[in-house]
């Protein structure tokens, strides 16, 4: 099946389970990547985007690009770790030439993303990158967007939906439902299941920070190897991205986003409210295309596990052909088709 026919599943309809990162399956990834990587193509690196624009949002001076007519309906393009705004590159065009008022913004620690005041704590929680995307909007003056993102970003997109529908016209996210807390994080899971979270771990330690600090880089290409593990991404489309992680506080965040997941770390008390919430497990009523590709090699949920989670008009893709964890930048017809169709739910 071609990436740009999506399988569509309902509530009804779920098959296949999650893929995960057994050790098997990590020397595996790394070997087969190196055979592809003998035996086919790269594809071509993307035009990149630029994230020329700044504005002062909340806490941080936002890097993002912005493409587009100004009056077309708006769409907010999140991206996840370890990657960038280029995770889009060949998304935003599309959506843009569709109408679209299309916002990719740096997330906190990454690209030329800063924050306003030293003295602001560099917090990775999940409700404080949530905050971000909504002061945002505030300082472009959009009262509502499609929200449509991946790892971090979907993650980011589902919170948004969940604290602040009225903010949030349709959400597209990547592996589904990804809002958790703090509690769930103490809740210790199978040998095999904890395997696949083995860079989380690592992050706990002092150790673990120091060496990202150090190879960053190595850290990240390995990453997209072990979640993309059929994507022949080139020296060139890895690079492009690279530049992100020389934000002068991107080691800080990641370490904290994976501390405060496990509660190792704490985070801002003004954000205390958020998290109660999104405690709960809240249900999201906006319209919702969720996607996954076939080939993820990332920790993910199964589909059936979160489809009771979104009880207004929902659809689920699998989108096949090898696709991996970065999938709006593995598949962007398909992921940009789910951003239009859904936007036109509502």
């Amino acid at each position: 099946m071609s990436t740009t026919e999506p399988a569509i599943l309902t509530r009804r309809s779920f098959s296949g389970a999650a893929l995960g990162l057994t050790a098997t399956g990590i020397l595996g990834a790394i070997v087969g990547t190196a055979r592809a990587d003998q035996t086919s193509s790269p594809k071509p690196t993307a035009l990149p985007l630029a994230a020329s624009e700044t504005v002062d949002a909340g806490d941080l001076k936002v890097a993002y690009s912005a493409v587009g007519p100004q009056d077309g309906s708006p769409v907010i393009l999140l991206h996840g770790w370890p990657y960038d705004i280029n995770s889009f590159a060949e998304v935003a065009p599309i959506l843009a030439a569709r109408g679209h008022r299309v916002i990719v913004p740096s997330l906190r620690g990454y690209g030329g993303t800063t924050f306003l005041s030293k003295e602001t704590k560099r917090n990775g929680q999940q409700s404080a990158l949530a905050v971000d995307a909504i002061k945002l909007m505030d300082a472009l003056k959009i009262d509502r967007a499609t929200i449509a993102g991946f790892d971090w970003g979907a993650r980011t997109a589902d919170i948004v939906a969940a604290l602040w529908p009225e903010r949030c016209k349709a959400l597209v996210s990547v592996s589904g439902y990804l809002i958790g807390s703090q509690a769930a994080g103490k809740v210790p899971l199978p040998p095999s299941a904890e395997l696949q979270w083995w860079y989380q771990y690592y992050f706990a330690t002092e150790r673990g920070r120091e060496g990202y600090a150090k190879y960053t880089n190595d850290f990240a290409k390995l990453i997209w190897k072990l979640a993309s593990p059929q994507w022949q991404f080139d020296d060139a489309t890895f690079d492009q991205t690279a530049t992100a992680f020389t934000n002068p506080d991107h080691v800080e965040i990641v370490a904290h986003n994976y501390r405060w997941r496990l509660g190792l770390t704490s985070g801002e008390k003004r954000f205390d409210e958020y998290e109660a919430k999104l405690a709960t497990g809240p249900e999201l009523s906006v319209p919702t295309i969720t996607m996954e590709g076939d080939a993820n090699g990332a920790p993910h949920p199964d589909p059936k596990a979160y489809a009771g989670k979104f009880i207004g008009k929902y659809e689920h893709r699998l989108i096949s052909g090898g696709i991996g964890h970065n999938l709006p930048q593995e598949a962007p017809a398909a992921f940009a088709q789910a951003v239009i169709d859904v936007d036109a739910w509502s």
